[in-house]
């Protein structure tokens, strides 16, 4: 069995999360700049066994997407062409900048530390694979 990678993809940084080899646990993983993620991806994918990535996608509260959203189905587009052999799936990303937002209130981090929008991004992703995997 292989793990589970989270992607929340933004237009200038690319938020991290996978899963540990049995799927159970949702961990932060990396924030890519947006230029380097398939170099990064392709590079990760080497040496570790991910059966799906799921792609988060950020509706708005009435369902509709932000014009921007096709830079993501786009990307998703390249992925599969990149990975056939890796299952690709979106998912409702909507309010995990909030919650990764509180997350880090919580954990007590500084005010610098959350400030960081590297450590928000991957903390989106890992959230998003954990409402994916339905660990509340």
């Amino acid at each position: 069995m292989g793990r589970i990678m989270a992607i929340d993809y933004g237009l200038r940084r690319v938020g991290l999360a996978v899963t540990d080899p049995l799927q159970i646990i949702a961990s932060p993983l990396e924030t890519i700049d947006n230029k380097k993620i398939i170099e990064y991806l392709t590079d990760y994918l080497s040496r570790e066994q991910v059966d799906k990535i799921i792609i988060g996608m950020p509706f708005r509260s009435d369902g509709s997407l932000p014009q921007w959203a096709t830079a993501i189905q786009e990307f998703a587009k390249n992925l599969k062409k990149l990975f056939p052999d890796i299952a690709i799936e979106f998912y409702d990303e909507r309010y995990t900048s909030k919650m990764a937002q509180q997350a880090l209130v919580q954990g007590g981090f500084r005010k610098k530390d959350r400030q960081k929008k590297g450590n928000l991004d991957k903390i989106s992703a890992a959230i998003m694979l954990q409402e994916y995997l339905g660990i509340d």
